[in-house]
């Protein structure tokens, strides 16, 4: 399993009826859950599932962002 954290954006569908999950650092890494704790869950497998596809075709693996709170 890989260990590096990426982000989540999470957000509610009307449409889909369901929460939608991008992962903005790994181009096309999107899935979705019916509930908000799933769509967690589904975005955690799809990022294990994006790497392992891209390690396997030897394509490269975008670092992780880093979030700096630059709030006072």
């Amino acid at each position: 399993m890989d260990t590096r954290h990426y982000s989540m954006i999470i957000q509610w569908s009307d449409e889909d009826q369901a929460y939608i999950v991008t992962v903005p650092e790994l181009p096309g890494c999107r899935t979705h859950g019916e509930t908000y704790e799933e769509a967690v869950k589904q975005g955690k497998d799809t990022i294990e599932s994006w790497i392992m596809v891209a390690e396997e075709l030897g394509r490269p693996i975008p670092p992780p962002r880093s979030y700096t709170n630059t709030a006072a």
